[in-house]
């Protein structure tokens, strides 16, 4: 049979050396019972009660409890009364304000049961502008000191002292450039409201120039929103924005591959996509470029490999492989393009082997794509970036001898539709730069399982409108010859229409 202890854990005494003081074992504060004594008049917390519950001197129950007023009358005494020293400089404080940071609010509490002060009582001496009809003249009261070692370099001076004015003041503004240090300062305070504005900001402030830090200090700090938005936001701009600034250089690999493995990411089509991340790679090895180089720079870099094997199957191509391997290449049909990939000798032979076979296989069988079997990894995907001054914007896509037409529309200030149809060849505007040097098919129906997406950016979040995906046989006259219309609702701008689909088994 267990015997049961009588006493709670929570209430166990300890002798502390020869002395007659008492110790309570309990985190954070395992100081003797003058010192407890001490911090319970220093935060205004009744000591008995804090015999009887610990837990009421933790640090979140003590921001809590300490009064709004009392912080604002510590601000007009103007009297500061705790030095912190941090960063090589020394900063006054006012105790209330400080206990809107845990850090800080535990280096004070550990400072007084180190008994950092003249004598047992100066912690009443500290508080005395804070009790209300017991304001006397005082001596001036030493200072309370206390100590934060900072090793993060996101950390800087000025960002510090920010971070320290958001304890006085609800709204510091703040630039987008110094942002990081605060929200790395504020997580070193544990200063929660600060942290999260800081998060909100820089949601609403991706960039080129700033998705790389922003995406890293939400993986430093395994703040999922951030990196979430961070992703999202390179879902969209990879190929429009980013792919045209010497910004994508930065972007780290990992948040790259991520990014690639996306159903929601957009391009223009998937040979622009294809681009972009040449690009890329053409960065990371010429890290001095300054500019974006153009295409053809790009193509006789990699074309002055040597031949004996493909750039991927090389030692320094080996660590490029999982991204390419996410690329969609039997959705590059033209055949000058498919050419230029096998001239710059990128792509290991089995790869560019496979894609031709595929491609002669689906014009032997009129258009069927027989080696796609899912349509949200492995449809060909055409977008348009519908912007502010557009009422109507379209592009000319040729697959297989078959042309389609994909289409916005504006209706109004708020009403948009997307929608893809056929035509003829003969009906083209200019018809020989769309479908010079490739086949034209005349049949007259063609059987296509496609889906219309549409995202644009509102208030800091993403809206998302989408069709089932939908199987319909195009025909060349009215209505067949026109898919169902995505139809939305929204006052973002601009707004990413994507189109994918696969020519089903007629």
């Amino acid at each position: 049979m267990k015997m049961l202890n009588p006493h709670k854990p929570g209430l166990e005494r300890r002798i502390v050396g020869s002395t007659n003081r008492w110790r309570l074992p309990r985190e954070p504060f395992l100081g003797d019972l003058l010192a407890l004594s001490q911090m319970c008049k220093a935060v205004n917390v009744d000591f008995d009660e804090v015999l009887k519950n610990p837990d009421r001197l933790c640090v979140s129950q003590i921001q809590k409890s300490f009064p709004e007023k009392l912080k604002k009358k510590a601000i007009q005494s103007g009297e500061t009364d705790v030095i912190l020293e941090c960063l090589g400089f020394k900063w006054e404080l006012h105790q209330p304000q400080l206990f809107q940071s845990e850090t800080l609010t535990k280096l004070y509490l550990m400072a007084l049961a180190r008994g950092n002060t003249n004598s047992e009582k100066e912690p009443d001496k500290l508080l005395q502008a804070q009790l209300p009809g017991k304001i006397k003249e005082q001596r001036p009261v030493r200072k309370m000191i206390i100590s934060l070692k900072i090793n993060d370099p996101l950390v800087t001076k000025p960002a510090f002292a920010t971070a320290l004015k958001n304890l006085y003041m609800c709204e510091v503004k703040m630039s987008v450039d110094e942002v990081l240090g605060v929200l790395a300062a504020a997580r070193i305070l544990q200063f929660g409201s600060l942290f999260q504005r800081c998060v909100t900001m820089m949601m609403n402030g991706l960039t080129p120039s700033t998705i790389k830090n922003f995406y890293l200090a939400g993986c430093k700090y395994k703040e999922e929103p951030l990196t979430t938005a961070c992703e999202k936001w390179m879902e969209m701009n990879l190929v429009p924005l980013v792919g045209t600034q010497i910004h994508l250089r930065k972007i780290p690999q990992e948040l790259l591959h991520k990014v690639l493995r996306s159903p929601r990411l957009f391009t223009f089509s998937e040979f622009h996509l294809l681009k972009t991340l040449l690009l890329w790679v053409y960065l990371q090895l010429n890290n001095k470029t300054q500019t974006i180089p153009i295409y053809e720079t790009v193509l006789t870099f990699f074309s002055s490999f040597p031949k004996k094997c493909s750039f991927l199957d090389q030692d320094v191509g080996q660590t490029f492989m999982p991204l390419f391997l996410c690329l969609r290449l039997h959705g590059i049909t033209k055949g000058k393009d498919l050419e230029e990939l096998r001239h710059i000798n990128f792509f290991p032979e089995s790869w560019l082997v496979r894609v031709t076979a595929n491609h002669y296989h689906a014009l032997e069988n009129g258009g069927d794509m027989a080696h796609v079997k899912d349509l949200t990894t492995q449809g060909m995907r055409f977008g348009l970036l519908f912007n502010q001054e557009y009422t109507t914007h379209s592009e000319v896509i040729a697959v297989y001898g078959f042309f389609f037409e994909i289409k916005g529309i504006k209706h109004d200030t708020t009403s948009y539709s997307f929608h893809m149809q056929r035509i003829r060849h003969t009906d083209l505007e200019f018809a020989s730069s769309v479908y010079e040097h490739s086949p034209v098919s005349l049949r007259a129906e063609r059987l296509v399982t496609y889906e219309i997406r549409a995202q644009t950016l509102v208030g800091g979040k993403w809206q998302e409108f989408r069709t089932n995906q939908i199987t319909q046989k195009f025909g060349l006259v009215k209505p067949s010859c026109k898919s169902h219309a995505l139809k939305i609702q929204t006052v973002g701008i601009p707004i990413y229409a994507s189109f994918s689909f696969v020519f089903s088994l007629s």
